[in-house]
């Protein structure tokens, strides 16, 4: 199985906010958005394992902007780390200015998802290699949120969480 780049499961999505997709203030439906993003996250999975894949967890959202009714909205998701049979998924969200076009980061998240078999099994998918500065930083957190993330669960022992341990040393 071929190693990939996260810039080869990129998946960018755009979109306009319309009436029906926002709350009282006319502003996007956060569940709106997460939908979006999952679809985005979904593909840019595909992408990378050319496997069924399936949302496995949302580890992290922030909904630090609101997007407004009429905004253009960007959804950029890439492959940020692969471990065994799961991938974690690093997503931008973006506005763009209606009279300048000027881009601004609205939002983002991290999904984990499952590459499946037919029957429902996980499978194993290729490992990603980091290009630009900012992938590396992404896949090299990554493998401390996952290890984390089994330390809450009791999957693991504090000391078998080593890169979590290496920040406090």
């Amino acid at each position: 199985m071929q190693a990939k780049t996260p810039e080869q499961s990129k998946t960018i999505m755009t979109d306009m906010v319309l009436p029906g997709e926002t709350n009282p203030l006319n502003n996007l439906f956060g569940g709106e958005l997460l939908a979006r993003m999952d679809r985005a996250a979904s593909i840019s999975a595909r992408r990378h394992s050319r496997r069924i894949v399936v949302t496995a967890s949302v580890n992290h959202v922030a909904f630090n902007r609101a997007v407004p009714l009429g905004s253009v909205v960007t959804v950029e998701a890439k492959v940020s780390r692969a471990f065994k049979t799961s991938m974690e998924i690093f997503i931008d969200v973006w506005v763009e200015d209606r009279e300048s076009g000027a881009k601004t980061k609205a939002n983002e998240a991290i999904y984990t998802f499952v590459a499946v078999d037919e029957t429902g099994r996980p499978i194993a998918v290729p490992e990603v290699i980091p290009e630009t500065d900012l992938e590396k930083e992404r896949f090299k957190a990554a493998l401390r949120r996952k290890q984390l993330s089994l330390l809450l669960a009791g999957k693991i022992k504090p000391n078998e969480a080593t890169e979590l341990k290496a920040l406090f040393e």
